[in-house]
């Protein structure tokens, strides 16, 4: 969108919010409600917990894009205020802005999931996914290395997506990612934070969630030297 046609920042902000609150909703409801259903068969949870996630995410991509860009997610705020993707005069406390709105929206998705569930609406989650365990060791290298696999990807995705097709790509590529990765694709330091709240299927443990937050912004820098190297790329803003 051209500077002339872009929604005041406060619309922006909105759309953000709900967005990046509808995504954390979705993630973590369907979570709960796969564990629910799946009788202890950790495949089905995983693969119910995934398709609510595409169908969502392609949905809310293509409702609000058109207004903010369809961030969701703080790295790809970053990338794109660093690549002067921002049509507003003061863009970086515009990119300021959006990663706020996406941290307050992945907090209120937790908490409107859990209400929905009848649970505990303040929790913090007790999966440890990388980290210090209980008994002083450390394991995890393998996840962190996938949620750096995973945003790269999802960055490299965004950035190389033809004109159009971003929505649909990201849904399929996040699908995909469920599966591939063994962090089971954050890709998403606002979804960190949001399943950090939740002590559920889709939580992770406040221990982990600084080694998943750091993967990610590395993982982030490395999609956007990837799509750099892979030549010139279509201008997308947000």
């Amino acid at each position: 969108m051209s500077a002339a046609t872009t929604p005041p920042l406060v619309q922006r902000l909105l759309a953000e919010f709900l967005g990046t609150a509808a995504l954390l909703c979705t993630v973590i409801g369907s979570g709960i409600m796969a564990e629910q259903l799946s009788g202890g068969n950790m495949a089905i949870a995983l693969l119910a917990n995934t398709l609510a996630t595409v169908f969502a995410l392609y949905v809310l991509i293509e409702v609000l894009g058109p207004i903010s860009g369809a961030h969701f997610n703080p790295v790809v705020t970053l990338v794109m205020w660093s690549k002067g993707m921002f049509p507003h005069e003061r863009r970086a406390q515009a990119a300021l802005f959006f990663i706020a709105a996406q941290l307050l929206g992945a907090v209120a998705g937790a908490w409107l999931a859990h209400a929905m569930f009848d649970m505990e609406v303040l929790q913090f989650s007790s999966k440890l996914r990388g980290g210090w365990n209980a008994a002083g060791q450390f394991a995890g290298w393998g996840q962190w290395l996938a949620e750096a696999v995973a945003t790269a990807g999802l960055v490299l995705v965004i950035l190389r997506a033809p004109p159009g097709k971003a929505s649909a790509l990201v849904a399929c590529y996040i699908g995909a990612a469920y599966w591939f990765t063994a962090s089971t694709s954050f890709a998403n330091p606002a979804a960190v934070l949001g399943r950090m709240l939740s002590d559920s299927f889709a939580g992770i443990a406040p221990a982990s969630a600084p080694g998943f937050v750091m993967a990610e912004v590395a993982g982030a820098a490395i999609g956007t030297l990837l799509a750099r190297g892979l030549g010139r790329t279509e201008a997308k803003t947000g």
